[in-house]
């Protein structure tokens, strides 16, 4: 007789019916690779009546969370719900009664993990959170389990896939970054409120998890610089490419001498850059590792089925454990004292594009303001704005951080100059 593994599945939408699509289509394979029958058993959602996309057979259907939490017959608890307070609620009790937990709640682990991973190891339960990030693409298991030999130097990632459409339609057709908003919100990719995709916060909060996981550190959000899209023009695009860069919202994730760097905001890659061809709402994450060297994930960032995936992942993780009787250990038992690397360590190339009054002298000030800073000149285009301004773009040399702000706190205060945009550059 097969043993039983019973869910509890609190959240019925996108990724919640696809978990249990998944369970019914593979259970053969499931139950092969590990010794149970892994079955849903009921199902938290917020309306009875509503029309499903799949039938609700062989589990029950319940508006109250307790029917679920304190089901002694459920092992496990997924939790897709979304929300943070609640779902924390829900997690920390599932936890505390002796269940296992896997969920897709990328902020809710971003802002709650270590608490939750503490619960987790106090009660001997598993707390898996695969999906939390890049949806299909097995980026935090890769990290934690295939690269653990190695010393990890570097994340970077197109893990917002909302803004990823975005950029592509606007450097591919040409288009505003208000037309390409509405296309998106249309086609169901942006929500009606777009602020946490375009304005960087969805990706820094999956670089907090991705940075904890590959360094060993608890970086908080407040200390990821994080920048959007909002402000990004067709002009831009439109430069970047002719200098043979394409603009993607990249989150970087660097360590230097024991301190890391985290940051999320539009970059310039080359062209040959393998980031540079991850298109439309497709997720991508490059590791550099001292001995792999150069490594590149990249698949649906979101979605039913790619992101249920990952969570029907997690769920056999949990099941192999507890066949093996090895429930309880972290995800991820790496831990490092968290230290942030100062701005004057924090090197880059920067494109930056002014206005200026086009008179004589005004540019010799410009210059005179970056040379004082020790900010030297890679390229510099000039063009006629109007018939009294003109638009500057500049590329930088690799400079510190410290000393691109000491020079663009300089333009501030210079009233015939008006900085517009300043991306970080990648080098090729």
């Amino acid at each position: 007789m097969e043993a039983k593994l019973q869910v509890g599945v609190l959240g019925f939408g996108t990724v919640g019916s696809g978990v249990i699509h998944i369970l019914e289509e593979h259970q053969e394979k499931i139950s092969q690779v590990t010794g149970y029958h892994i079955s849903v058993k009921k199902v938290l959602v917020r309306d009875l009546e509503k029309n499903r996309r799949y039938e609700t057979k062989g589990f029950e259907l319940t508006t109250n969370p307790s029917d679920v939490l304190d089901d002694p017959e459920i092992a496990v608890v997924v939790e897709v719900m979304g929300s943070i307070t609640t779902a924390r609620e829900y997690i920390l009790q599932a936890l505390k009664a002796g269940k296992h937990v896997v969920t897709a709640n990328k902020d809710l682990i971003a802002l709650h993990g270590d608490e939750l991973v503490a619960v987790a190891q106090a009660n001997k339960c598993d707390l898996f959170y695969e999906a939390s990030v890049a949806g299909g693409i097995p980026i935090l298991r890769t990290i934690v389990n295939s690269l653990a030999a190695d010393k990890i130097q570097k994340v970077m990632g197109i893990v917002n896939g909302t803004t990823n459409f975005m950029l592509t339609k606007m450097t591919s057709e040409k288009k505003s970054y208000e037309e390409v908003l509405a296309e998106a919100q249309a086609l169901g990719f942006a929500e009606s409120d777009p602020t946490n995709d375009v304005d960087g916060i969805d990706a820094a909060r999956k670089m907090v998890i991705m940075t904890r996981l590959a360094f060993g550190m608890n970086v908080n959000l407040d200390n990821v610089e994080t920048n959007g899209i909002r402000g990004i023009s067709p002009e831009d695009i439109e430069v970047a490419y002719q200098l043979g860069y394409k603009i993607k919202l990249v989150g970087t994730a660097e360590e230097t001498n024991g301190t890391v760097n985290v940051n999320v905001g539009p970059v310039l890659l080359p062209k040959a850059h393998p980031l540079a061809g991850v298109n439309y709402e497709n997720n991508a994450v490059f590791v550099t590792g001292a001995a792999v060297g150069e490594t590149m994930f990249y698949g649906p960032g979101a979605g039913e089925l790619p992101t249920a995936t990952s969570v029907v992942s997690d769920l056999i993780t949990v099941a192999k454990n507890s066949r093996l009787g090895t429930n309880g250990n972290a995800f991820n038992s790496y831990k490092h004292e968290t230290k942030h690397t100062p701005k004057e360590q924090v090197f880059s190339k920067y494109y930056l594009r002014l206005t200026m009054d086009d008179k004589t002298g005004t540019f010799l000030k410009l210059t005179q303001i970056f040379a004082e800073a020790g900010v030297g000149f890679d390229k510099i285009l000039q063009q006629p704005y109007d018939d009294f301004t003109a638009t500057v773009v500049i590329v930088t040399h690799s400079t510190s951080q410290a000393q691109l702000e000491q020079a663009i706190t300089r333009v501030k205060d210079e009233p015939e100059m008006q900085m517009l945009a300043k991306y970080s550059v990648v080098e090729g």
